[in-house]
């Protein structure tokens, strides 16, 4: 029954002709089989969709917007709005010039003139509103030494933080004769923090590619054979980035969204790739090149574009979440899975069956002792079926051990030390909080009618941790409305801000707004908050669903979910351990915020739940496959660890080594990032895909792959079976 899988099966036998191979193969098979005879056309096309696309994506990183960290609808976003709409742009995303000398006051002419520089930078660009010169009492600084130049904002958000892109060196100019020029607030904060964050992404994608390539070369064996995940992940890169731009034209998206696209593209082309190209060169010993790629496809190929499929679902419930940068995000991911996917279905079938044996070129000494079934991890099967229970235990406990911790983890948005020392809004940042008080920052604006501005002045100079209310000012229009600002006497990430911003807007009369950039991160943090519940449980819903439609079986479906979601919260245990309580810090150069960044939990939960279910379904699609052919509970779970296993574990190898060269970065967010998604890709694959699950399959039996009969003519017939 499993000759077809025995790699030393007689290399006598004729190989099929096209017209059996299209009368046997299934759907994925028969488009296998017209690319391979279509290949010229294939080839043309995507040649066209790179040449369209690729001519938009070197401007990706230039065109992409910078902003987007808010919760649309939100009151603090409410406030921005009105701020920029009647007081000249004096808004959350207002630009504020520090301008700093030791030696002189806010009135010597050195100082003046640097005032007077600083407003002309701003003068002739129409995304800047007014510009306020320093203030007495309000933006200088009780000893002169200090005074701030406030540029209203007169564009959306990210237009504001590409204003600062374009000025901030300009500004930072201006310093000279002992005066120094810092450009800040939340634009200026989201300029330097995406240059950082962008840098160190690139930096470490660049320094990914070595011991990606040598992976590859030791995974496949072959020069050329380690060449084809290049091709998918080229091709997803560069249509992709093309796509965003132009999406870009139509709504704004995140420069984030090409970072982390940048990351998947590679991370799956090279899993496709592996499980593809591996079942094309087993079947390539039996049949000639166009019947070896239907076979592929109608097995592998199956696997693959049920694990893009799982990956593109679980990213998709992340757009229900309100915010802009975090919905964007998702979006370039599954851009990315979407092309890297089409190019594995149509573009490696066609490239394979022109290869043929080619594929085999530039073979290393150890590729010709290479099996498509490791007997190693056949060994390796048995071992676990001969005794389940203690491999159970152990890899279950470890995973129930690392997950505990995630009860404790704390959230919230990322403090100004996210940003490097030597950033100019980081700079300006301290500098004011060391001559204005430690909450001058992260002032929270106040937007009320007129006629209760006065009396809203009072109650917010009685809440708890205001150290000051600045006068109120009425609109330049005929709006009646009056702005008013609360300094807090508390750092704008201190863990009270919270509280402050909660009893300033329960004590303020009822039309009274409350906003400002703290506002504004604590109202994000808030939506995150309430969508992760939502966004986890559909995840999970419709994982399940996709794997009952696939294996058409529900015990092992919803088995197969649950342990997805013990590996996941097993790398947010891992995370709340080094990121918030600082284990490990020291080593790996970074100081602890006392809490993991607040798009952290949605964001990489679907994510993690995407890639654990990506070797979920390899792992599971290949033993459904032995059992339809065997019938055999032990054989399912055996052949396709033997099968699947050395590709899952390889795969796994390339993903931990590009996550992790992300800790090496020095920003905080790219570590977070690298560090869980490694830690996660690890613990999946090694205690979840080849250990856990195996086990459960053993444990199970028939009953792991047993379907009522109602559930199965409900569905539809998917069969791995060839």
């Amino acid at each position: 029954m499993r000759s077809h899988d025995n790699v030393s099966a007689p290399r006598s036998k004729p190989p099929s002709s096209p017209a059996s191979t299209s009368s046997t193969a299934g759907a994925l098979g028969r488009l296998g089989s017209a690319m391979v005879d279509r290949h010229r056309w294939v080839f043309g096309i995507w040649l066209i969709l790179l040449i369209v696309l690729g001519a938009a994506a070197p401007s990706v990183f230039s065109s992409l917007a910078g902003a987007g960290w808010q919760a649309n609808g939100s009151e603090s976003v409410q406030v921005r709005e009105l701020a920029q709409q009647h007081f000249g742009g004096n808004s959350s995303a207002a630009v504020q010039v520090v301008v700093h000398s030791d030696d002189a006051t806010v009135a010597d002419p050195k100082m003046a003139q640097t005032f007077t520089d600083v407003a002309a930078v701003f003068a002739d660009d129409a995304r800047f509103g007014a510009v306020v010169p320093p203030q007495p009492g309000m933006t200088i600084s009780p000893d002169g030494h200090t005074g701030i130049v406030i540029a209203g904002a007169n564009a959306s958000t990210d237009d504001m933080v590409k204003a600062v892109d374009d000025l901030k060196s300009e500004l930072t100019a201006l310093s000279k004769d002992g005066v120094q020029v810092y450009p800040t607030g939340s634009s200026a904060l989201w300029s330097d923090f995406n240059k950082a964050n962008h840098d160190a992404m690139i930096k470490a994608e660049l320094f990914s590619w070595p011991v990606t390539l040598a992976i590859m070369v030791l995974a496949f064996g072959s020069l050329v054979a380690a060449g084809l995940p290049l091709l998918l992940t080229v091709a997803g890169l560069v249509a992709s980035a093309g796509g965003l731009v132009l999406l870009n034209g139509v709504t704004p998206i995140s420069v984030w969204a090409m970072n982390f696209a940048m990351m998947f593209a590679l991370a799956l082309g090279i899993d496709y790739a592996l499980f593809i190209v591996s079942r094309f060169r087993d079947a390539l010993r039996r049949a000639d090149p166009r019947a070896a790629v239907v076979e592929t496809m109608n097995t592998a190929g199956k696997a693959v574009i049920l694990s893009g499929l799982t990956v593109l679902v679980s990213l998709s419930a992340v757009l229900l979440v309100p915010a802009p940068a975090v919905r964007t995000m998702a979006v370039g991911i599954m851009l990315a899975v979407f092309f890297v996917l089409l190019a594995t279905m149509t573009l490696l079938p066609a490239v394979l069956g022109k290869l043929g044996s080619k594929v085999n070129t530039g073979s290393l000494p150890h590729a010709k002792r290479q099996v498509h079934r490791s007997p190693r991890f056949a060994a390796w099967g048995e071992l676990l079926h001969k005794h389940p229970w203690p491999f159970a235990v152990v890899s279950a406990g470890i995973l129930i051990a690392l997950a505990l911790p995630v009860f404790g983890l704390k959230v919230a948005m990322p403090s100004i030390t996210v940003v490097p020392e030597n950033a100019p809004v980081r700079q300006g940042y301290e500098l004011v909080q060391a001559q204005f008080g430690e909450g001058a920052p992260g002032a929270l604006q106040i937007i009320v009618a007129t006629e209760d501005a006065a009396t809203t002045a009072e109650a917010a100079g009685r809440v708890d941790g205001i150290a000051m209310v600045t006068p109120p000012q009425a609109a330049g229009d005929s709006s009646g409305y009056s702005l008013l600002q609360a300094i807090p006497g508390v750092d704008p990430s201190d863990e009270s801000m919270g509280t402050i911003l909660a009893d300033l807007r329960s004590q303020l009369p009822d039309n009274a707004l409350v906003g400002g950039a703290p506002a504004e991160n604590l109202d994000l943090q808030q939506a995150l908050n309430d969508y992760l519940p939502i966004v986890i449980g559909i995840i999970l819903i419709l994982g399940f669903l996709l794997l009952l439609i696939a294996l058409q079986a529900p015990l092992i479906a919803l088995l197969g979910t649950v342990v997805s979601l013990l590996s996941t919260a097993a790398a947010f245990g891992v995370a709340k351990l080094i990121f918030q309580d600082g284990h490990g810090a020291s080593l790996l150069g970074f100081t602890p915020q006392g809490f993991l960044d607040g798009w952290g939990p949605v964001f990489f939960f679907a994510m993690i739940f995407a890639i654990a279910m990506d070797y979920t379904v390899f792992l599971l699609a290949t033993a459904k496959e032995h059992y339809e052919h065997s019938d055999d509970p032990k054989t399912a779970q055996v052949d396709g660890m033997a099968h699947s296993g050395r590709i899952i574990l390889l795969a796994a190898a390339v993903m931990v080594a590009v996550f992790f060269t992300f800790a090496l970065a020095d920003p905080l967010p790219p570590k977070e990032m690298g560090i869980i998604l490694g830690v996660a890709v690890l613990l999946d694959a090694v205690l979840i895909r080849l250990v856990l699950l195996p086990v459960l399959l053993r444990l199970t039996g028939h009953g792991a792959w047993w379907s009522p009969a109602w559930l199965t003519k409900a569905l539809p017939s998917i069969s791995f079976r060839h």
